[in-house]
């Protein structure tokens, strides 16, 4: 075995592919809970408008 022989950087022990903690430190964070909210409120504004002009069943 070779002695002193360093550990390889991130990216090449993992094939060219980014490391998680590099892509998480400029990713925005939103919680599941703003997301979800959300969504929720974006279906209520659809119906409210498609029963506005007539649409809803």
């Amino acid at each position: 075995m070779v002695k002193g022989k360093k550990e390889q950087s991130g990216l090449m022990s993992s094939a060219g592919l980014m490391r998680y903690f590099e892509t998480e430190e400029s990713a925005i964070k939103i919680s599941p809970e703003i997301v979800i909210a959300a969504s929720i409120a974006i279906g209520i504004i659809i119906i409210a408008i498609n029963f506005q002009y007539g649409l809803w069943p």
